[in-house]
């Protein structure tokens, strides 16, 4: 039918799913408007290279093949738009040269190439462009010089090509007076980050993350570049501080700065506006008690992995709106202030740990939609009298501090909790029947405390398939933004020795550890609770009587350590069937008999 209309000029199949042949466009020498947009269409696009007169042309989301020089002939072309297809595509955009008419190029996620030793026509490009992206894996050698005769580009994507080291191109941002947004995020750049000579007021968006960027960030980069609404320059060799006019940037509302050798103080004023600050992973030191204190509005604020000191600022009790808050990996001391209270109804993941944080746990912490606490390798003490309303939590962390008195009976209505940990503690009493009640444990870790009395026969473990418990990320309203370094590791000992998992890691691993105590009585005879199991530790207590053949119905178990007890009888052959054990230790027990044997 399409074949017959060779008067058509508008013609939309967008959103379909159509996969026929694409014989049936090259007699519709007429169009001027082909939308194919999602679809399931395959075959190689010099087909469409006769209908020349063609001013908007929509490839994209599709399986179409073969070289961008196809389109050549396509001189009425306004706007092309061939985002998801495996096109090949040079990174000079030398085959478009001729396309004068062209404002508007959206290609991301073909196949982009190094194109600089063919030869065209035109050594200079015709097209003006409004747009461009073009954000494709791949090596696109040198940065594409045909864009500095460009001077009217309005948004350019040029994110993960690999340019090869070249220099970050500062004349793209003095070319285009009207340029607001600019992201060469991995682009393989290195050396100085350069402002242009004047102001960029329509300037909104600025990504040259995952480079190689050095130097120091310009001090006026406040005032060149002053209505930016997101700054991302993580990633990079930046050093020297943190520029104060970025103070001046009343709009910005994402700033990435982290992963760099930034050091100094945290200016005293920052953006009023800010939503996200991330500064983590430099070299920031001093006291943060009279910083950001006019950042109302923060939703997340990461400042971990640097040497900043001093106490927590109570202001962060006046962030309302603040979500995560991640200041691990410093020398903060002093208690909890009691101001966090106030942030019930915001907050949802912590991490404070590895401080130096004293004091006991503000008894009023205990929000229902907080998800993720960690605030291991601390000095707090006292008993845990925060988090018996939170309901939501997903992951306590209270490992490596001094805390005291006994493990709660109302952690049995945390129903969320997958992550346990209160190893190296204080702790004392027994081990609460309540835990049964949590059906989605994953990982229980209450070592090296003072835990006496029996181990309960009805503690259940389970495998995550949620990865969105294993870690938090950045709310969706706040754009396409990376996930911060929320997934923060978690120390498990494993065939005696300490490893660190985070992120989907976390979601395979599932485990007891019950070492280092003063736990008595048999070892549970049943684990059909426990099927999932991959690592068991009930070392170093007194447990008595037989190792339970029943442990040979943990068919996941890696790592098995039943040593320094008191246990008795023989080792039983079924454990010869656990085919994934890999450490298994019973040293230092009344064991007797032969080691079973496995036969052929």
């Amino acid at each position: 039918m399409l074949k017959n209309l060779s008067s058509l000029e508008h013609l939309d199949l967008s959103y379909n799913n159509f996969s026929r042949d694409l014989s049936v466009f090259k007699n519709l020498t007429s169009l001027k408007y082909l939308d194919l947009f999602f679809n399931n269409f395959f075959g190689n696009i010099y087909v469409f290279k006769n209908l020349m007169s063609l001013e908007f042309l929509d490839l994209s989301s599709n399986k179409f093949s073969g070289d961008i020089s196809h389109f050549r002939s396509l001189t009425f072309l306004l706007e092309l738009r061939l985002w998801n297809n495996s096109i090949e595509i040079p990174s000079s955009l030398a085959p478009l040269f001729n396309l004068s008419k062209l404002q508007n190029i959206y290609a991301d996620n073909n196949m982009i190439y190094n194109a600089e030793t063919e030869k065209h026509s035109l050594d200079t490009p015709t097209f003006r462009f409004r747009s461009i992206t073009l954000s494709c894996s791949g090596d696109g050698g040198s940065f594409p010089q045909s864009l500095n005769h460009q001077h009217d580009l309005q948004y350019v994507d040029l994110s993960n090509i690999n340019f090869k080291g070249d220099q970050f191109p500062n004349w793209l941002l003095e070319n285009n007076e009207k340029l607001q947004k600019l992201n060469l995020a991995n682009s393989s750049l290195s050396g100085h980050f350069q402002l242009p000579s004047t102001s960029r007021r329509g300037l909104l968006y600025l990504d040259v993350s995952n480079n190689s960027l050095d130097g120091n960030i310009p001090n006026e980069i406040g005032a060149k570049l002053p209505s930016l609404e997101q700054l991302n320059m993580s990633n990079n060799l930046f050093s020297g501080g943190i520029p104060i006019s970025i103070g001046d940037m009343i709009s910005l509302e994402i700033l990435d700065l982290s992963n760099n050798k930034l050091s100094g103080g945290i200016p005293r004023h920052m953006p009023m506006g800010l939503l996200i600050f991330d500064g983590s992973n430099n070299r920031l030191f001093g006291d943060i008690q009279s910083s950001m204190e006019n950042m109302s509005h923060l939703v997340t604020l990461d400042l971990s992995n640097n040497i900043l000191s001093g106490g927590i600022p109570r202001w962060v009790g006046k962030m309302s709106d603040l979500e995560e808050l991640v200041m691990a990996n410093n020398h903060f001391e002093g208690p909890i202030p009691m101001e966090f209270c106030k942030l019930n109804r915001s907050l949802q993941f912590l991490d404070l740990s590895a401080n130096n944080i004293s004091g006991s746990l503000p008894s009023c912490f205990s929000s229902s939609i907080l998800s993720h606490v960690y605030l291991s390798r601390n000095k707090l003490k006292g008993p845990i009298t925060g988090f018996f309303n939170s309901s939501g939590l997903v992951t306590l962390d209270l490992s490596n501090n001094h805390l005291t008195g006994s493990i709660p009976n109302w952690i049995g209505t945390l129903f969320s909790l997958s992550y346990l940990l209160l190893n190296n503690n204080r702790f004392e009493g027994g081990i609460p029947i309540q835990l049964c009640k949590l059906n989605g444990l994953s990982l229980i870790d209450v070592s090296n405390n003072n835990l006496s009395g029996t181990i309960p026969p009805c503690l259940m473990i389970t495998t995550l398939n949620d990865s969105s418990h294993a870690y938090y990320g950045i709310p969706y309203q706040y754009g396409n933004y990376r996930s911060f370094s929320a997934d923060v590791p978690i120390e498990v000992t494993m065939k005696s020795i300490s490893y660190f998992y985070k992120g989907r890691v976390l979601t395979y691993l599932s485990g007891i550890d019950l070492s280092c105590n003063k736990l008595t009585g048999e070892i549970p005879h049943h684990f059909q609770y426990l099927r999932d199991i991959i690592v068991l530790n009930f070392s170093h207590n007194s447990l008595i009587g037989p190792i339970p053949p029943a442990l040979s119905e943990l068919y996941q178990i890696e790592s098995l350590n039943l040593s320094y007890n008191y246990l008795s009888g023989n080792i039983p052959s079924q454990l010869l069937g656990l085919h994934f054990l890999s450490s298994f230790s019973v040293a230092y027990n009344n064991l007797s008999g032969t080691t079973p044997e496995r036969t052929g």
